[in-house]
């Protein structure tokens, strides 16, 4: 079984090379005057099905910043894809500008009608900075589509699935470390409460967990702390307080060489992706440092879950009991990791990498 290549922290500076490094079959840019729209979707690997992955609107503050997300999160879609157990391949789309000023109707559509054009190889959905509504809109251009909101025919805002299976993966690490899954008491942090982070806080508050937040945004903060009986921290402390459990739900990159040897954790496990800025050194870090990393790609697998079952007729409780096994999966990870004294993210990579060779014989998509 071949190794899935490491991905370093920035793309590049060739683009070609960046794609032929990590395997990723296409990058397209998108590019509409009178819109404003500037898009790039990147297709990494459609073995197990066409790309799915959702699409991004973030202020970037260059085109290379862009594609490097782009890259970085369509390989990483590829391993959550895997991981989880269904049939589709990694992709995701990435819009440049501000999504509370810059997003429109018209933006949405003309995106919608490139993603058209790629008849199939890729489907989106929503991602940071983008709502199951706008989905509508892309969706008045192209059947390409999915999580839009039930009312529209779609399965739902995902974050919901995505929370459950972090808060799984976070069970399933206290179980390694303690020997039992009851987060009563424990201490957690969870860095960034926007849909995803918000319905974990609700998950753990259900277990009498002893929960802090923080986000950029106070008002978002307020109201979670509110529903939840969360403690707000300030920024300065968000890395170096004692926990028990660090869940980032945030942007990625958020666990490097500045923030790692700051970390008093037992446990990291969060919904952000691609958290890790450089996947070899920094997972060493935090195995080094005795934290037990629940790898991203594998605990936020549940809103992709969510979604790709729309290709074969949507069913919550299906869904449901697919991003359950997440909890046995991250115990698994953790088995495989000690027993190849490999670190987690290592192991992770290795269990997607299996099942992408095991099947990618007779599953002729390309």
């Amino acid at each position: 079984m071949s190794d899935l290549p490491l991905f370093e922290k920035t793309a590049s500076p060739s683009l070609f090379d960046s794609m032929q490094t990590f395997d990723h079959e296409m990058i397209v840019h998108c590019n509409d005057n009178k819109t404003g729209l500037r898009a790039i979707v990147a297709v990494h690997n459609t073995t197990l099905g066409p790309a799915m992955g959702g699409t991004r609107m973030w202020t970037y503050a260059s085109e290379a910043e862009a594609v490097t997300d782009a890259l970085r999160l369509s390989r990483g879609m590829t391993l959550k894809n895997a991981l989880a157990g269904i049939n589709v391949g990694g992709g995701k789309a990435v819009i440049m500008g501000d999504a509370r000023t810059q997003k429109t109707e018209a933006l949405l559509r003309r995106f919608g009608q490139f993603i058209n054009n790629l008849n199939g190889k890729y489907y989106t959905a929503e991602d940071v900075g983008m709502t199951s509504e706008d989905m509508i809109h892309v969706h008045h251009e192209t059947p390409f589509v999915t999580g839009m909101p039930v009312y529209a025919g779609g399965s739902g805002d995902p974050g919901s699935m995505t929370a459950y299976g972090v808060y799984l993966g976070i069970k399933a690490s206290v179980k390694q470390l303690t020997g039992s899954d009851s987060l009563s008491g424990k201490k957690i942090l969870i860095q960034g409460v926007g849909s995803v982070g918000a319905d974990l806080a609700e998950h753990l508050a259900k277990e009498n967990a002893k929960l802090f937040i923080y986000d950029i945004y106070p008002s978002v903060m307020q109201k979670v702390a509110a529903q939840t009986g969360a403690t707000i921290v300030e920024e300065e402390d968000v890395y170096s307080m004692e926990l028990d459990v660090f869940a980032p739900c945030a942007l990625g990159a958020g666990l490097n060489p500045e923030t790692i040897p700051q970390l008093n954790c037992a446990i990291v496990a969060g919904s952000a992706n691609n958290q890790l800025l450089d996947e070899i050194s920094d997972a060493i870090a935090l195995s080094e440092r005795g934290i037990l990393y629940a790898p991203d790609f594998l605990v936020n697998a549940g809103g992709i879950i969510n979604v790709s079952l729309e290709l074969e007729g949507y069913n919550y409780e299906r869904a449901k009991r697919l991003t359950e096994k997440i909890y046995d999966r991250t115990l698994e990870n953790f088995a495989i990791a000690s027993e190849k004294k490999i670190t987690t993210h290592h192991a992770a990579l290795k269990m997607a990498q299996s099942r992408i060779d095991a099947l990618g014989h007779n599953l002729l998509y390309r």
